[in-house]
């Protein structure tokens, strides 16, 4: 376990929330805690339990809220410290301050990379408040604590955001961008490939203008061909890229280093001009449609995810419906549909007239309805197809390995379901020929 600095062990819980970008911190955080405490999976054996929180939109901060609840109750038993680290306690340290007392830390996101040296200060002082500036640049190391699965892991390339979209708060919470040195970056990249991880996936706020801040120019190209270069990296995966950001060498890149897989994500938000416009983004439809044009004829097996917002303040019933006509029209192969969240401190809080909550749903649900059927086109069309994927694990329930594609990110995506005598290792790598498939997911057969 390390030399013990404080000459004090703890048995430490901790709880990780929210996006992946979160978790990334969350591992770096676990991986110096390790060095001196004791990481348990259950709370009720815990001296200490740390809470990494998200702020992102309300479902985000009412889950933070209830998990830092649920742990307070253990005060009254085994727990001697709670720690809240993250969005939350960046966001709302006074408000939680005045609700929640038996909070005895409140850790920044700046300050991943002191987690050790505040936990080994909690004995010491009542209230531990470590919120350093939200632009300050990273201090994490680069070691990772590995939560499984353990094949595949997210690659935090920059922090914060300069977009300043009208309806986002993340820019006051994480400040603004900043990417994370290119050294850094390979070696973490290089330690987790040492440990067995063949999958990177590059997650950042926006991860399309990685560098421009450090280099003068952007850079992700430059990053991403080097981190192909490490030895066992056999898929890299890039998730966050803004369309406006999207361009000739980014293109190029997919295209010909064979290890960067046939996908991106694009959050395009909507389609409506005015929209658009209203949220502060920086494209407009003829830009998004021409953008989807581009990729499909460089690249035409790219599998193109996206995320829009439905219910934004002032939508029409008419700019709904053109939304729905754009999503036909574009057959998006993944889409994440997603109600507007008011979210004070944002511009779009004040805009009137807000839409009501019932109709937010109802467009939700029509939108997820058209892209259901899209998805079923699509799926249909990879019958007979040999394809790469990895096994991720087993389904005992189904008695099935549930597998991926390069067309499906962790998580967000579909899957596909083998039937196989053989043991398969989670994180191995086989052909398989679709045989079947349902509205998301896949059914196939082991080839070779």
């Amino acid at each position: 376990m390390g030399v013990i600095r404080c000459g004090y062990f703890m048995k430490v819980y901790f709880a990780s929330l929210g996006c992946d970008k979160n978790l990334v911190d969350s591992e770096h955080m676990l991986a110096d805690i390790s060095k001196e405490h004791k990481i348990v999976d259950d709370p009720s054996e815990c001296d200490l339990a740390i809470v990494n929180t998200c702020a992102f939109i309300n479902d985000a901060k009412e889950e933070s809220i209830n998990t830092i609840l649920k742990l307070a109750e253990y005060k009254e038993s085994n727990l001697k410290y709670l720690m809240v680290t993250g969005c939350l306690a960046q966001r709302y340290y006074d408000d939680l301050k005045e609700l929640i007392p038996e909070i005895d830390a409140y850790v920044g996101i700046s300050a991943v990379g002191n987690i050790l040296e505040d936990i080994n200060k909690l004995s010491k002082k009542k209230t531990l408040v470590d919120m350093p500036d939200i632009n300050a640049a990273r201090n994490a190391s680069g070691d990772r604590f590995f939560t499984p699965p353990y094949h595949y892991s997210y690659l935090k390339i920059a922090e914060g955001c300069d977009k300043n979209c009208s309806y986002c708060s993340i820019p006051k919470i994480r400040g603004s961008f900043r990417s994370v040195p290119m050294e850094e970056l390979l070696k973490e990249a290089e330690f987790l490939a040492k440990n067995c991880v063949s999958e990177l996936i590059l997650v950042a706020q926006e991860t399309t203008v990685y560098g421009k801040d450090l280099y003068g120019k952007k850079s992700l190209a430059e990053l991403v061909n080097k981190l192909t270069e490490i030895k066992g990296i056999r898929w890299v995966r890039l998730m966050y890229c803004y369309p406006e950001e999207i361009d000739d060498d980014l293109i190029e890149l997919i295209k010909n280093n064979p290890k960067v897989v046939h996908y991106l994500d694009i959050p395009i938000q909507h389609s409506s001009d005015r929209i658009l416009q209203k949220m502060g983004r920086r494209t407009s439809k003829k830009d998004i449609e021409d953008l989807i044009k581009k990729l499909r004829k460089n690249i035409p097996d790219i599998s193109l995810r996206t995320s829009l917002i439905v219910g934004f303040p002032t939508e029409t019933d008419e700019e709904f419906d053109e939304l729905c006509a754009f999503v036909k029209k574009a057959r998006f192969d993944r889409l994440g549909v997603f109600t507007y969240s008011r979210e004070e401190g944002t511009l779009a809080y004040s805009f009137k007239p807000q839409v009501k909550s019932q109709v937010k749903k109802q467009r939700r649900d029509a939108l997820m309805k058209i892209q259901k059927e899209i998805s079923l086109k699509r799926n249909r069309s990879f019958v007979k197809k040999e394809l790469d994927a990895v096994i991720e694990g087993y389904d005992t329930s189904e008695n099935v390995y549930v597998a991926r594609l390069y067309c499906d990110a962790p998580d967000v995506d579909g899957c596909v379901f083998i039937e196989s005598d053989k043991e398969l290792l989670s994180g191995s790598f086989v052909k398989v020929k679709i045989t079947g498939y349902s509205e998301y997911d896949l059914i196939g057969e082991i080839i070779s």
